[in-house]
């Protein structure tokens, strides 16, 4: 769907383009995709991750020892990349510079993270968080329902999962904060709600920086009977940052 935030015909030409050859837009070699084979190799690289936070561990190990003192309300979580260069500077061209052209090649690097294709065969549905209607109108369109259409197809449930009121912006503030920012933020539409009860769901988002979009968005999910929820995101904040 295309909203009123980009004119429809800058969104038609930035989805063009990223189906025909172009500059790379990390190593700027021509002929490309947005992200060459090389620069997609040299900066997506697979590495061992949290099973339940998707932050990075050493190999072997499967959870860290946050989440096994302290459980997120998702049972899994899976990341392409860490946050960072040059994925920082795609993400605000994608969210904030009015290009929706860079999900296909974002939703490309998801698929080929570890686990995600059988995360995503084994789910029910493929919920994209939802943008208010304030930062919907603002923006254009919601890049992580673009994602979710580009990783499920007809799995992709832009529809069942609402977000009721918009929020302060998240990114300077800490977890206890962002969480306080997003309760109730979040609820399911009423005439779909019964409908996710017992299902594997996939949540879809960009970034996950303290995971308290995810925490609360998956609560929406829970209190409506979930069986399983997999959170799924292009890049998560590494710790430090």
């Amino acid at each position: 769907m295309l909203f009123k935030g980009v004119p429809w015909i800058t969104q038609r030409l930035h989805a063009f383009a990223d189906r025909v050859p172009s500059q790379c837009a990390v190593c700027r070699n021509w002929p490309a995709r947005r992200v060459c084979d090389g620069c997609s190799a040299r900066f997506a690289r697979p590495a061992a991750r949290c099973q339940r936070c998707a932050l990075r561990v050493p190999e072997g190990v499967a959870v860290c020892g946050a989440c096994l003192r302290e459980p997120p309300l998702f049972d899994a979580c899976l990341a392409a990349v860490d946050y960072g260069y040059p994925w920082a500077a795609a993400l605000a061209q994608f969210k904030f510079q009015g290009d929706p052209g860079w999900a296909g090649t974002l939703a490309t690097l998801m698929r080929s993270a570890p686990w995600v294709e059988p995360a995503l065969d084994a789910a029910d549905r493929v919920l994209p968080v939802p943008l208010s209607m304030e930062r919907l109108r603002e923006r254009g369109y919601n890049q992580a329902a673009l994602l979710a259409r580009h990783l499920a197809g007809a799995k992709a449930d832009t529809q069942s999962l609402l977000r009721l009121h918009a929020t302060e912006a998240q990114s300077s503030l800490p977890r206890a904060q962002r969480l306080r920012n997003l309760r109730h933020a979040f609820a399911l539409e009423p005439a779909r709600a019964t409908a996710l009860r017992g299902q594997r769901l996939v949540l879809v988002d960009d970034v996950m920086t303290t995971g308290a979009t995810l925490h609360a968005a998956t609560q929406a999910l829970r209190e409506a009977g979930a069986g399983h929820v997999t959170a799924l995101v292009f890049a998560r904040t590494p710790i430090n940052e």
